[in-house]
């Protein structure tokens, strides 16, 4: 099989459409703004005027921003209604433990496959095909589309049979990335005011008892105050951690830095700072405005 496509287009899909081009798989694109869909076209892909056009190469990997797209470009039973029984769908999308029980189902009763598929790593990641795929559901289908997969990732990490299983652990994923990034910004600001120079301060952390991706891509952002152009924005950080509380609360479980952490990205909405780098929440611990929404707490 060497065709496939690719729904959506933003800061993540356009580096995934392009390794596979570049692995030399036959590539239909299709966004709902149609400048990305010329940019990819001119490069050599086959633009879809449709999703239900994109549905017709047999595979699909999407990658849209939230619930609300992925319900409003896929889940139309006009556009499943119109896919061929037996193509696979590839959700790339951080969406919530509901919206992927309801997408498999959906998908199971028009006789598509369906995989849950986010991936951790930056737009930089992305490009250069390292991608970390968190991926659920059958595993037969899993193996069917795992050649696309191997192209844009380094590895693919099978969490179970059931696709929502992918997505939780992604939520997971997202929540502590948030956690690291409010402690970061406590941190470093600490050092500052006590005339500590930042970046030597993260150099010496993650060169030692916090080694990894996270603490030093986001140290560096932090202590170097680089939060344009955003990697990952905030305004999509605040819904990610919404999924997060909304799945601790689906099991009864209560997560209480998950409320300071709501707050503090009210707080930098409030500011301004919607589509900068998520990073950029570290601004609010520098300018003392961190407790500002902490009283807000989870609900049950």
């Amino acid at each position: 099989m060497t065709s496939v496509s690719v729904v959506g287009l933003g800061a993540m899909g356009r580096p995934i459409a392009r390794n596979l081009m570049g692995a030399g798989f036959d590539v239909t694109v299709w966004n709902r703004s149609p400048e990305a869909v010329a940019e990819l076209v001119a490069e050599g892909a086959t633009g879809a005027k449709t999703v239900a056009e994109a549905f017709q190469s047999g595979v699909v990997l999407s990658m849209l921003a939230d619930d609300s797209a992925v319900s409003a470009a896929i889940l139309d039973p006009a556009v499943l209604a119109s896919v061929p029984t037996g193509t696979v769908h590839v959700n790339m999308a951080t969406v919530s433990v509901g919206l992927a029980k309801r997408a498999a189902a959906l998908h199971a009763e028009y006789g598509i496959g369906y995989i849950a598929a986010p991936v951790f790593g930056r737009v930089s990641v992305a490009q250069a095909g390292q991608l970390n795929i968190i991926a659920g559901g059958d595993s037969s289908l899993l193996e069917r589309v795992q050649p696309f997969l191997d192209v844009i990732g380094s590895r693919t990490w099978p969490q179970g049979e059931r696709p929502e299983q992918a997505n939780i652990v992604k939520i997971i994923g997202n929540y502590l990335i948030l956690a690291a990034i409010q402690s970061l910004g406590e941190a470093i600001t600490l050092g500052e005011r006590s005339g500590v120079d930042g970046s030597q301060l993260v150099e010496l952390l993650t060169s030692t008892i916090f080694p990894g991706p996270v603490y030093s891509s986001y140290g560096n952002l932090v202590a170097t105050r680089q939060y344009e152009p955003a990697g990952f924005t905030t305004a999509l950080g605040l819904k990610d951690l919404r999924l997060a509380l909304d799945a601790a609360d689906s099991v009864d479980l209560d997560l209480p830095f998950g409320g300071v952490l709501r707050g503090v990205l009210a707080q930098a909405l409030a500011n301004g700072q919607g589509e900068m780098d998520w990073a950029s929440i570290a601004e609010l611990v520098r300018s003392g405005q961190s407790g500002e929404g902490s009283p807000e707490t989870p609900t049950r």
